[in-house]
């Protein structure tokens, strides 16, 4: 009776291994902005997809190859990503709760995500939330009480204070246009 034996797992990635780490790095980070987490997160996942019998130690060590070469060539910041991610969001009348949450989400830690949440307006949010969704001044039907709970619910669902959804529901036609038209200063 002859024992077969498995050859033996290496903790150090393959050649080939680490030139795919690099190239799906690059194809990643050409595609579109991410977080550290989330690079990290795809290249373990294809990783043990691509490469049968691939040890935890590589797939380690092509995850840290892969962040070492996203940050050595400017490609991988969460900091810009933080920022550029605030920004979007508030335009698009996310609260400052809502995006805090999906930041955290991505990877980005809670101090970055602070940072880049000081200078938004969640007035401005809310109000571009209003309008996007025809509530408060943007109503195009009448008002009864159940549109009203309907309203007023969702500002909250949408990570809003009770007090700054009211605010912006019994706001003006007018001065929901007069805070859309100042941009944000951020």
């Amino acid at each position: 009776m002859t024992v077969e034996l498995l050859p033996e797992q290496s903790d150090i990635p393959t050649p080939r291994m680490l030139s795919w780490a690099r190239n799906s790095t690059i194809y990643r980070l050409q595609r579109q902005m991410l977080t550290e987490k989330q690079l990290s997160d795809a290249i373990a996942r294809k990783a043990k997809e691509k490469f049968e019998g691939i040890s935890p130690d590589q797939i380690k060590a092509l995850v840290e190859l892969a962040v070492k070469f996203g940050y050595d060539n400017r490609a991988l910041d969460d900091v810009a990503y933080a920022e550029i991610a605030t920004r979007s969001s508030v335009r698009s009348g996310r609260s400052r709760r809502a995006i805090a949450q999906r930041l955290a989400i991505k990877g980005i830690d809670r101090e970055t995500a602070s940072v880049a949440l000081e200078a938004t307006d969640d007035l401005y949010a809310a109000v571009v939330f209003a309008r996007k969704r025809a509530f408060g001044p943007f109503r195009r039907g009448d008002l009864d009480d159940k549109r009203k709970g309907k309203e007023l619910s969702a500002f909250a669902r949408g990570g809003f204070g009770f007090e700054l959804g009211k605010l912006v529901f019994e706001m003006s036609p007018d001065e929901a246009d007069e805070i859309l038209s100042v941009q944000p200063m951020f």
